[in-house]
């Protein structure tokens, strides 16, 4: 009988690594924009320029993407593999959801800019008005949906029910830090029109 625990190699360093990036990055992303927010420490560590430590904050969130991504690849490898993956119809899944995935992503960051997709509202600068054309007229909130896809896009393709499993806490990651970042990024922009 096939079990989580026959499916998934639970020794493996591999795996927590990337599962402890994958809990890191929202949280740290968070808790940096609202200290932001607060007490304006990124943009006093620019020398007082807002959009340099926006652009730091980018840089950071971007590398520690990166990271992110370079250790989910190093724990889908160390784990098993199941041959339900090798089916045809699997590996066209995983080809659509990758596109799909990358595509939500880039025209997010292409329709929100630098300063928009890296939480330029909590530095204070804010967009004149709320994107509501491609891709946000698909869903609410399409970099994390197209993030969502590129992970269970990645697991689908190397077969690894690891990286299901893993995408599955990235989609719960997402939703807890929308919680979040909703209601604040909607109060943010409720005091600009005061």
């Amino acid at each position: 009988m096939t079990t989580i625990s026959t499916l998934v190699d639970y020794t493996q360093p591999t795996f927590y690594f990337a599962l402890a990036h994958i809990l890191f990055n929202p949280i740290f992303w968070n808790t940096v924009a609202r200290a932001e927010y607060n007490k304006k420490v990124l943009t006093k560590l620019a020398g007082g320029n807002a959009k340099y430590g926006c652009y730091g904050l980018a840089v950071t969130i971007f590398t520690l993407g990166l990271t992110r991504d370079y250790l989910y690849h190093n724990a889908l490898a160390a784990q098993p593999s199941h041959p339900f993956f090798d089916q045809e119809i699997v590996q066209i899944s995983a080809g659509l959801l990758f596109i799909t995935g990358n595509v939500l992503v880039l025209s997010s960051m292409w329709a929100l800019g630098v300063t928009g997709t890296y939480l330029g509202d909590y530095f204070g600068i804010l967009m004149k008005e709320r994107v509501t054309g491609f891709p946000f007229n698909v869903c609410d909130n399409p970099m994390y949906v197209g993030s969502t896809c590129t992970f269970l896009a990645t697991a689908l393709w190397y077969g690894k029910p690891a990286g299901v499993l893993l995408t599955a806490i990235v989609y719960l990651v997402y939703k807890v830090a929308l919680t979040f970042e909703e209601p604040f990024t909607a109060k943010i922009y409720a005091n600009k029109k005061n």
